[in-house]
């Protein structure tokens, strides 16, 4: 498909589109045609006055009927997807956006909200999981403003983070978000190798290793050789997986559940959670997807960030609340590795029912991210090396360098998997999603490095809000950084 990333008198009009009349084309177009293009960024007032009554005058005259008084508005999209074959417009589904980033955002990092948040108990975790939610909403809500500023600027459709950083921040956020992309993606495959050879090892009784390289080959061969549309079977097939075993883990757990455990609040336990539970709630790599598939409309944008991230934080909520509420308490005393103490294992080895259902939900959780990290890192290896990552056209290198890495440092420790995921949170996550979608909208808006945005910003507070947000991550990552170095002295 052929894209029009931003309009202009220059791009093929979308004409023998089903149910749309040249008249209502023309109406489409005078629209699209008032918005500021890369070479006249600004429309003067007497220019939009004399579009705006050229586009009533259409709009009043199409069927003799005027769409503002059936309470009808002009679409909000800034520009419109079409076929280049069947120059038919094929405007992206709100409902499929919405499920694009609740499945990108349900993954494993799901599997480690109990274990970091058990210290805290549910009460206070459930203000952690929330407060979590809005924050790297909010910076989804920033990454979709920055993005459509960066395809009006540059002229062209699906562009990417490094792309956004480079207008933005110039080669040096250039290098810092390619190497933070790198880092977040090895670390979490690092996780979820390290995870899933556990589960089959549970399950089979194969050694970990061997559990391990079955996992990697398999998924690998499934992004490797199979096609979109098999991939989106199977990415269909494991999200249905995900929410069934979900829904009955939550209906064999719920029984068991004291509601007095709910009530544990220890809140001084909670800024050791936050960078995992900040990790759960990663999607954001997505947002330039929806924005293009979207055709730029900032309300649906906004409604798909923010009903796509709320299914997560429901299923975060109930999960930890269930997992917490039923599982029998850590034994007190010596200090306890983390793999030991996870309320997960814990449950799975006291409670027959219970203990299949979390393995299951576990490994489907694993799946679906693991093939979506494994595609997104080994195209960005593709194009650093300068080969051709199009599905006819795949070279078996940049997969390996994505499979083979994460497989060895998967067997180095036990406990790998929430050292991974703690540390993709804390020096990932929260710099690449936290500082800098920030740090972008703060150089757009307010100094001279990019051209005037051609939408107005969407999170209101201006310079006070970003502050706020790049604040709050970088307290977070000096917290972990002075924690980390302190953990390293003891040891040595």
């Amino acid at each position: 498909m052929q894209r029009s990333a931003w309009p202009g008198k220059d791009r093929p009009r979308a004409m023998g589109r089903n149910g749309v009349t040249e008249k209502e084309q023309d109406i489409e177009l005078a629209v699209r045609d008032t918005a500021p293009s890369r070479s006249n960024p600004t429309v003067t007032e007497a220019e939009n006055d004399a579009s705006t009554s050229e586009i009533d005058q259409l709009i009043e005259s199409s069927d003799g009927k005027s769409e503002k008084a059936e309470g009808r508005s002009v679409s909000a999209r800034l520009w419109s997807n079409v076929n280049g074959g069947t120059l038919r417009h094929e405007p992206g589904s709100l409902v499929g956006a919405i499920l694009l980033v609740a499945g990108t955002t349900v993954g494993a990092g799901i599997l480690a909200i109990p274990a970091v948040t058990q210290d805290a108990g549910f009460l206070a975790s459930a203000f952690a999981c929330v407060g979590c939610w809005a924050y790297m909403a909010t910076t989804g809500i920033l990454v979709a403003e920055v993005n459509i500023n960066t395809m009006c600027e540059l002229g062209s459709g699906g562009v990417s983070l490094v792309s956004m950083a480079e207008r933005t921040l110039g080669k040096a956020g250039v290098r810092v978000a390619v190497g933070t992309y790198i880092f977040i993606h090895y670390a979490l495959l690092v996780a979820y190798v390290a995870r899933s050879g556990d589960i089959i090892t549970n399950f089979t009784g194969l050694p970990l290793p061997v559990s391990a390289a079955a996992f990697t080959a398999a998924f690998g061969a499934i992004t490797y050789f199979s096609s979109q549309k098999t991939l989106g079977y199977v990415n269909g097939f494991l999200i249905a997986a995900i929410l069934a075993s979900f829904a009955t883990l939550v209906g064999i757990a719920a029984p068991e559940v004291e509601p007095a455990s709910l009530l544990k609040a220890n809140w001084s336990a909670v800024p050791a959670s936050i960078p995992i539970v900040a990790l759960s709630f990663v999607y954001q790599n997505v947002v330039p997807v929806i924005s293009s598939e979207l055709e730029g409309d900032l309300p649906k944008i906004r409604t798909a960030i923010m009903y796509g991230t709320a299914i997560p934080l429901t299923m975060f909520l109930l999960w930890d609340a269930v997992i917490l509420g039923s599982v029998p308490a850590a034994v007190p005393g010596a200090a306890q590795s983390m793999a030991a103490m996870d309320p997960l294992l814990r449950l799975r080895e006291s409670s027959g029912a219970v203990g299949p259902a979390v393995e299951i939900f576990s490994f489907f959780a694993i799946g679906t991210s693991f093939i979506g990290f494994v595609l997104g890192l080994s195209d960005f290896l593709a194009d650093l090396l300068k080969l051709p990552s199009g599905q006819e056209k795949r070279r078996p290198l940049p997969y390996l360098l994505t499979l083979i890495p994460p497989y060895a440092l998967a067997l180095t420790n036990p406990e790998i998997f929430y050292k991974a995921l703690d540390f993709a949170g804390a020096y990932g996550v929260l710099v690449l999603f936290g500082l800098f979608p920030g740090a972008m909208a703060w150089a757009e808006r307010y100094t001279d490095a990019c051209m005037t945005p051609a939408v107005k910003p969407i999170i209101p507070g201006g310079k006070v809000t970003l502050s706020l947000i790049m604040g709050a991550a970088g307290i977070v990552i000096a917290g972990e950084f002075v924690k980390d170095v302190a953990g390293f002295l003891q040891v040595h």
